[in-house]
């Protein structure tokens, strides 16, 4: 009981924080969100301009506005979002969906394959195979999400056509009339581009753990007993760096939301990226600040499964059980 109430404790006080910097960033950016609204070369009156702040809020004092805002956020009313002129909480439930089948994907593929090529790597060291997966790890580890996600539509996209350029289904087609397969043609890229920015931290974290209980001395003894390399793996190897593979994993969260904005945009997928583009470039406050609670409450939650995941993996760290 003690631990959950701390647990809730951290939340609330994390989404208080959250929602404080991100006021006050949107508050201090260089946008103006009458003029994003109206445009720059609007021709309408002053009055009308007065009209449209006052209908948004936006000529009230900073600390009014954020002031009103929490207040009406505690009684679950977001707020209605400037761009797309719907309450905040229908433009994050209609954008997530794509993302989430999106996030999933990437989050599920490059925690799989990073696992199993860390693997493959340790127990190659040094080898051919050792060395060009460091490499291009590391290369992938450095280069941004938007020159990935380029690449990969100029090769496949442009210049082969295997794949569509954009959006998350075909142009001009009814949602109806869309089927599962070209909702997956078009999920590929951007799941591939956010894939492979993932897949080399964990490859790389899993190698390093695992070379570290290679050459321990309990693996020492378990070769002297006649274990091959492969039962070594298998049973001293996968148990000891399942729970860092775990935190890892887990603590991809909080990048992929970061690089799914970007992937996004580059895909013109409508999903939550691209509705925080939109929102950060038209001034979009309410919104913003919904997704940045939306954001936390989802990477909370991923630790939080993280923390119970830790005692199916390693019973000894389950809360209750002693460990003198």
């Amino acid at each position: 009981m003690k631990k959950f109430i701390f647990q809730a404790v951290r939340m609330v006080t994390l989404l208080i924080a959250i929602s404080i910097l991100s006021f006050l960033m949107m508050a201090k950016s260089p946008v103006d969100p009458l003029t994003a609204y109206i445009g720059t070369n609007s021709t309408i009156s002053e009055e009308a301009k007065e009209e449209i702040a006052e209908y948004w809020g936006l000529n009230e004092p900073p600390l009014e506005r954020f002031l009103a805002w929490a207040g009406n956020t505690l009684r679950g009313d977001f707020g209605e979002s400037i761009v797309y002129k719907q309450p905040v909480l229908t433009v994050i439930k209609e954008r997530f969906r794509y993302s989430l089948a999106l996030m999933l994907i990437a989050w599920l593929s490059s925690g799989i394959l990073g696992f199993l090529l860390g693997i493959g790597a340790a127990v190659c060291k040094d080898s051919v195979l050792d060395k060009t997966l460091k490499m291009v790890c590391l290369t992938f580890q450095s280069a941004p999400t938007f020159w990935v996600g380029l690449l990969m539509l100029s090769i496949f996209a442009v210049n082969l056509g295997w794949f569509p350029i954009g959006l998350a289904a075909p142009m001009g087609k009814v949602a109806s009339e869309v089927t599962v397969g070209e909702r997956i043609h078009h999920l590929v890229l951007p799941s591939v581009t956010l894939s492979i920015l993932g897949i080399g931290k964990i490859t790389l974290y899993t190698r390093q753990k695992l070379l570290e209980i290679l050459g321990s001395e309990f693996i020492l003894y378990a070769r002297a007993r006649g274990e091959s390399v492969w039962q070594i793996v298998k049973g001293h190897g996968i148990k000891n760096i399942a729970i860092p593979a775990i935190t890892v994993q887990f603590a991809s969260f909080s990048e992929l939301f970061g690089g799914i904005a970007l992937a996004e945009t580059v895909f013109s997928y409508p999903g939550i990226g691209s509705a925080v583009t939109a929102a950060g470039l038209g001034g979009d406050v309410p919104l913003l600040l919904g997704i940045a609670i939306f954001s936390a409450i989802f990477v909370f939650a991923g630790n939080l499964i993280a923390n119970i995941l830790y005692g199916i993996v390693d019973p000894r760290i389950r809360e209750g059980v002693s460990h003198e």
